[in-house]
């Protein structure tokens, strides 16, 4: 369901050379219906495609939940997650997760649009806050005045990041330009951050989505469960549950 969520512009507002596009509103109405009905669990089975060399990995399935997941899937900006689980007793078993990536960027361009055209209507804090200019940048840098994660303090190499997203529907505009809702973050933990691949607990711990990999979180630094003692989570702890729960990707 987050994902045909996530999706849904497309659908309505194909950008894409699909044939008969003018279908699609009907197919994500269908769709939706479809994957209503099923239950909230499913089980299929997977075989590995031995026979293919090479290092990537080839799987394939008749089983009705994955031909679900390829019908689904719409070309180019679907990506799959697939998450390796042990149980109690050492069973393996795999978790896939359907996301879409509009060419490097998690929002469809007509979600874009209506974000400009929203923004136009704003006042000057307003926009500039979304740009991490102004009031707002110059109150979150008082409160947060380096990167809790890597220390830099160099404010040029620092974003003004939105714990609530500011173009999120139930983000109100004083929630866009409340200091308490943001951190100064470097770029690489900003992005990780924005993209729900980290989030923190309100005693400071890092949590990280299991949708990337260890060997990347290794590369970058950043380990589970760590203490980040400069995080500054007191009054932010109502924006950093919503993040946990809305944003980090589980």
């Amino acid at each position: 369901m987050k994902y045909l969520d996530e999706t849904k512009d497309e659908y309505l507002h194909p950008v894409q050379p699909y044939i008969n596009k003018q279908d699609l509103p009907n197919l994500w109405l269908e769709r939706k219906s479809l994957v209503d009905s099923l239950d909230e669990k499913i089980d299929f089975k997977i075989l590995d495609q031995i026979q293919i060399a090479g290092p990537r990995v080839y799987v394939n399935s008749n089983d009705k939940a994955y031909n679900v997941i390829r019908e689904l899937s719409l070309p180019n900006i679907t990506y799959i997650s697939i998450v390796k689980l042990k149980d109690k007793i050492g069973r393996y078993s795999y978790y896939f997760r359907l996301f879409a990536n509009y060419f490097g960027e998690d929002h469809h361009p007509q979600q874009e649009l209506e974000n400009l055209k929203k923004e136009e209507l704003t006042s000057e804090s307003l926009q500039s806050a979304r740009k991490g200019q102004g009031k707002y940048r110059k109150e979150v840098l008082k409160l947060c005045p380096f990167c809790p994660i890597t220390l830099i303090g160099d404010d040029r190499l620092l974003t003004a990041s939105h714990i609530k997203p500011w173009s999120h529907r139930e983000t109100s505009d004083f929630e866009k330009t409340d200091p308490y809702n943001g951190f100064m973050l470097s770029p690489t933990i900003d992005r990780l951050f924005d993209r729900g691949y980290l989030s923190f607990s309100n005693d400071k711990k890092s949590i990280l989505s299991p949708f990337l990999s260890n060997m990347t979180y290794s590369q970058i630094g950043i380990s589970d469960n760590k203490i980040f003692k400069h995080l500054p989570t007191e009054g932010r702890e109502k924006y950093l549950e919503f993040h946990r729960n809305n944003i980090l990707l589980r």
